[in-house]
């Protein structure tokens, strides 16, 4: 099996170091593991005909046309799609299909790095054994589709800087299937510190070979 991963865009959320956490649990699985930091390798038809995963931690992306038309149809057509956090959530945003296909955008943090918790709300293999649990770090805003598969959800005190969102219950990681292909989203990840949390690793690595089929 092939895993891609594309990586690049806003350097502040360390593409490269972050995937890398990946590797390995990637060929122990039996993956034969390539890399790209350029979009462009959504064109490439031949190399995606062959890809069984794409990993993207791309934050700020903008897709021509024919990128996003190339990935999301070999999504469609059965690769498995998976990301964390701005790498999957806030680029593309101009791309509707791209938008469509990972069922939410990023729209803001309120109060940037903030205590908060993540409540497990699904029974998923992805989370089995996993509890709730605290973190520090950025507490994702986003608009979500209605149709998503939630595995786990974060609730808003109502920060300062945005008071209206107090008892808000978003998602932090969830499933979309799409096509044939299977799609893995989890908010957590701004950095290397964040995805070596033991529960957020877990549940991010078990996510990524979801996506695969595995």
């Amino acid at each position: 099996m092939r895993a891609l991963m594309v990586r690049g865009g806003w350097d502040g959320h360390e593409p490269v170091a972050c995937t890398e956490l990946f590797r390995d649990l990637l060929t122990g699985n039996g993956f034969e593991v390539h890399t790209s930091d350029t979009l462009d390798v959504y064109t490439d038809r031949d190399l995606l005909a062959g890809t069984d995963l794409i990993i993207q931690c791309w934050t700020g992306g903008r897709f021509t046309a024919e990128q996003e038309e190339g990935l999301v149809g070999r999504v469609r057509s059965g690769a498995g799609f998976a990301g964390w956090h701005g790498g999957i959530l806030a680029t593309g945003y101009e791309a509707s299909s791209y938008q469509f296909m990972i069922g939410g955008r990023f729209l803001c943090h309120p109060g940037g790095f903030v205590d908060h918790t993540v409540d497990i709300s699904g029974d998923h293999p992805i989370v089995a054994g996993l509890e709730s649990f605290p973190v520090h770090t950025e507490q994702y805003y986003c608009h979500v589709d209605p149709s998503l598969e939630v595995l786990a959800t974060t609730t808003f005190a109502g920060h300062p800087e945005a008071p209206e969102t107090a008892g808000a219950v978003m998602p932090v990681v969830w499933l979309r299937r799409f096509g044939a292909g299977r799609v893995f989203v989890s908010t957590l990840g701004h950095s290397p510190d964040d995805l070596l949390v033991p529960q957020t690793r877990t549940l991010t690595g078990r996510g990524l070979l979801w996506a695969a089929g595995r």
